[in-house]
Order: C-alpha cells, then sequence, then structure tokens
C-alpha cells in the first residue's frame, strides 16, 4: 500500500525531480525547511506546483481573502475608534478650558470684588475725617455765638417754664399709662378670684357628702397650694365637663408630655356621656375623668411604702407608729404581721392597666353598672349593696358592687388586686420587678391577671389591646401636679 505523503515531502519530492540543488543542500544539512519556504524556492526557480497535491488551496482562495477583509475591517474599526477617541479629547479639552475660563472669569470677579470693597472702606475714614471736622466747625461756631452774645434774661425765664411744663406733661402721660396697666391687672384678678369664688362651693358639698358616707376628708398641701378641686353629686352634663375641662387646660397630649396630671376628682360620670357622637372624644373624656382618681389612690400607697420603709429601718418604734402597722395588716388582709408580705401586698396598680380595666369593665364609662353605681371595674358582691345584673344565669346570686363615689370604686379595685388570694402570681411579678428596680410596667403584669374574668386569656389579650391601641403606657409614670416624685431603692 502506496504511503500517503504530506504536502511537505510532495514540495521536496518535486524539488528532487527537478533537482533544484538549495533544497538539496538543505535536507543534506538535516535543515527543515517551512512549506512556506520550499514553496518560495520552487517558485523562484520557476517550477509550477501542481494543483492536484495543493492541500492549501483553500487556504490560499478562501482563507486568506477572508482574514484580509477581516484585517481590513480590524483596521477600520481602529480608526474610527481612534477618531472617537480624538473627538472625546477634544471635548474633554474644551470642557477644561471651558471651566478654566470660568474659574479664571470668577477669580478675576473676586479680586475686583475685592478691590472695590478695600477702595469702600478705604474712603470710610476720608468721609469720617470730613464729618467729623463738618461737626466739630459746626459746635465750635455754635458755642462761640452763644458765648459772645449777651443773655436775655426775659426770655431765659420762658425757656425754664417751657421745659418744666414739658417734663410734667411727659411725667402725666407715663403715670396714666401705669395707672391703666394695673387697672387691667386687677380686673384679671377680680376675674380669677370669682371663678375660685364659683369653684368653693362646689368643694364644700362635696365634703358633705362624704361625711355622710363616713369618708375621710381629702386634705390639700399646705407648702404647694395646690387647690383639689371636687366636682359633687350634681347630675353634670358632658357639655359642662367639657367646658370646665377646657377653662382649667387640662389637656391629655399635655400630660402625656409633662407627665403631670392635675387634681381634679369627679364624684361620678356625666349621664349624657353616651351621647358624645365622637368615640375619639368620649375615650378621652373617660380617661380624664378617671385618670386623676387612679394616680391619687397610687401616690396614697406608695405614702404608705415609704412610711412603711422608715418604720421598719428603726430598731424602736413608737406607739403610734404599732397602731399604724395593726392598720395596715387588716387593711391588706396580712396574717401573723408579716412585714414582708405586707411590702409584697402595699403596692401600686399601674395606671394602664387600671385604665384598661375600668374601661373594659364600664364601657368608657357608659354602662348602667358605672352611671347607677359608680362601679367602674365591675366587682362582684353577694352580702354587700349591688346592683342586679339583668341578664345573667339563674344559678348565680351575685350582684355588681355600688359605690358612693368614683374614688370609692378605684379605692376598693386597688385593695382587691393586693389582697385577693387569685391575683397571686400578679403580686409575686410585681414584686420581682421591684426586687430588680426595674419599672412597674402595665403589659408585663396583665397575664397574671387571667382570673379577673371568666374569659381567661382573652381577657388578658384584651386588656393589652386597649394598652397598646390607647396609648395608655404613656400615663404610667404621671404624678399629680405639685406632687413629689417617689423613689425606692432596694439596698
Amino acid at each position: 500500500m502506496k504511503k500517503k505523503l504530506s504536502y511537505r515531502d510532495k514540495l521536496i519530492e518535486l524539488a528532487n525531480i527537478y533537482d533544484v540543488k538549495e533544497i538539496k543542500d538543505y535536507v543534506k544539512r538535516r535543515k527543515n525547511l517551512t512549506t512556506g519556504q520550499l514553496e518560495l524556492i520552487l517558485k523562484k526557480n520557476k517550477i509550477i506546483i501542481p494543483k492536484d497535491f495543493k492541500t492549501n488551496f483553500f487556504k490560499e482562495n478562501f482563507t486568506k481573502p477572508l482574514s484580509k477583509v477581516s484585517r481590513q475591517i480590524d483596521d477600520l474599526k481602529e480608526d474610527s475608534s481612534k477618531k472617537a477617541s480624538k473627538f472625546s479629547r477634544q471635548i474633554v479639552y474644551f470642557k477644561e478650558d471651558s471651566s478654566r475660563s470660568f474659574s479664571r472669569f470668577l477669580s478675576n470677579l473676586w479680586r475686583s470684588t475685592g478691590s472695590i470693597g478695600l477702595g469702600v472702606l478705604n474712603t470710610f475714614p476720608k468721609v469720617g475725617t470730613v464729618i467729623y471736622n463738618f461737626v466739630g466747625d459746626f459746635l465750635t461756631n455754635l458755642f462761640h455765638g452763644i458765648y459772645d452774645q449777651q443773655i436775655n434774661k426775659g426770655k431765659t425765664g420762658k425757656i425754664v417754664v417751657a421745659f418744666f411744663i414739658i417734663v410734667g406733661v411727659i411725667t402725666v402721660i407715663a403715670s396714666g399709662i401705669t395707672t391703666f396697666n394695673n387697672f387691667e391687672k386687677t380686673e384679671k384678678k377680680q376675674i380669677v378670684k370669682t371663678v375660685e369664688k364659683i369653684k368653693k362651693p362646689e368643694a364644700k358639698v362635696e365634703k358633705k357628702v362624704e361625711k355622710e358616707v363616713k369618708k375621710p376628708k381629702i386634705k390639700t398641701k399646705k407648702k404647694e397650694k395646690v387647690t383639689e378641686l371636687i366636682l359633687p353629686d350634681l347630675n353634670l352634663k358632658t357639655q359642662t365637663v367639657l367646658s370646665l375641662f377646657e377653662d382649667v387646660e387640662y389637656d391629655l397630649n399635655t400630660v402625656r408630655y409633662q407627665k403631670i396630671v392635675k387634681p381634679i376628682y369627679f364624684t361620678q360620670f356625666p349621664k349624657d356621656l353616651d351621647e358624645i357622637q365622637s368615640v375619639k372624644l368620649k375615650k378621652e373624656t373617660f380617661i380624664k375623668i378617671v385618670l386623676p382618681l387612679i394616680v391619687a389612690e397610687n401616690e396614697k400607697i406608695l405614702d404608705d411604702r415609704l412610711k412603711l420603709n422608715k418604720i421598719t429601718s428603726k430598731k424602736n418604734t413608737t406607739e403610734e407608729e404599732k397602731q399604724w402597722l395593726r392598720q395596715k395588716f387588716l387593711e391588706y388582709k396580712v396574717k401573723k404581721g408579716s412585714i414582708e408580705e405586707l411590702k409584697n401586698r402595699m403596692d401600686i396598680i399601674p395606671t394602664s392597666i387600671a385604665l384598661a380595666q375600668a374601661a373594659k369593665e364600664s364601657g368608657w364609662g357608659t354602662s348602667r353598672f358605672a352611671l347607677e353605681g359608680n362601679a367602674i371595674f365591675g366587682q362582684w358582691t353577694w352580702n354587700g349593696k349591688g346592683i342586679e345584673p339583668l341578664l345573667k344565669d339563674k344559678s348565680k346570686n351575685h350582684k355588681i358592687l355600688r359605690f358612693p363615689i368614683l374614688r370609692a370604686s378605684v379605692k376598693a379595685y386597688k385593695n382587691n388586686l393586693n389582697t385577693h388570694k387569685g391575683y397571686v402570681k400578679f403580686r409575686e411579678l410585681r414584686r420581682n420587678l421591684r426586687d430588680k428596680n426595674k419599672k412597674i410596667k402595665g403589659l408585663e403584669l396583665t397575664k397574671t391577671l387571667g382570673n379577673y374574668a371568666e374569659a381567661g386569656s382573652d381577657y388578658t389579650k384584651t386588656l393589652a389591646q386597649i394598652i397598646v391601641q390607647n396609648r395608655l403606657m404613656d400615663f404610667e409614670p404621671v404624678r399629680l401636679e405639685h406632687s413629689i416624685e417617689k423613689k425606692e431603692l432596694n439596698l
């Protein structure tokens, strides 16, 4: 079988046939010539290479022309890119030149402005000198003229009289203005005194009511001179209440910001509170009525805690202090005289929880129990005076406890949470927060109040929802106006 020769071998064989010495010498010297070199030598010796074994025919006729065209395209691209880059450089140079010229213009303008300003400033001393010389010469000539003239006694007397007349007129006008201002202030004071006189009889009526129900009088602080405004049981209308709030500038946004509430104590809700169309206004009115009552009871509890800590820190106690302790043991239903248990029970109810429960149990102050019996928290009773529920199971014989005034309901509610065995977890969690010097927050304690209503966990979720939706957490640090902030440290 004949061996297939490569294209190079065929070229060498062709050189042997035509006796091309140059190629033979290269082969003898074992120098490898490339295909291109062999073709070049053969063409130089005018030897035609047959097409039948010229395998690079496709390359010569197709590949090379295509590559040539592609090179031309590449050259065209390169030229166009060079022209584009040249054009872009020209644009950049133009921008730089324009920016330099603009900055040069600004700097020149700034320098010219500065030179003008310096020129103007340099003129000031000259102008001042001119004015100074003019005024000096004028005054000098004036005084010289006065000195040189002879004084006329008649004219001098008239001048003196005119001077004193002018001074007298000015004095009369000034005293008249002062008198007018004092008169306005006196009128304002009289209006304030009139308002106080109108309020004082109401307070007296309330004191009579409190004596009839055998409630202790509410004492005002002598040092601060802040009168507690107690509104009696006079069937107040809602519009009257709203007007009163406006007169005393009682605003919840201000309370939220300043954390201070005025000591205004209502003995009952307005009977027409439910007629307010705006839900927001109804809720705000309810909070304004109940908030001072809750804060006042909490501050009373804090006063008792401070007194208890003072007594327990002493080695010896007086008979009066021992009697006070006995009363507190009875009030908080503490057996065996345990001081620790008394401390555990004698503590505040977070304002947010009290407001949320009052809103839930009284329908924001519009329920029959709240309007007829001042029962804000819906506490049950089996042997006391109460209001019969209209819809209740026949197997149950409870009533809703009735109270003479709203504050009595708040006090009973706090005593209930602080003493009843159903709220042990509530008191334990509150005590843990105290021991860790943490703030007593309502949202943390709501989970422990499942025993307050038959709904259980659903009831606690509702309380948390009321607190969050109405931003009742804002009222937890609120104090009565001019009261002292009470802090307790665990040593």
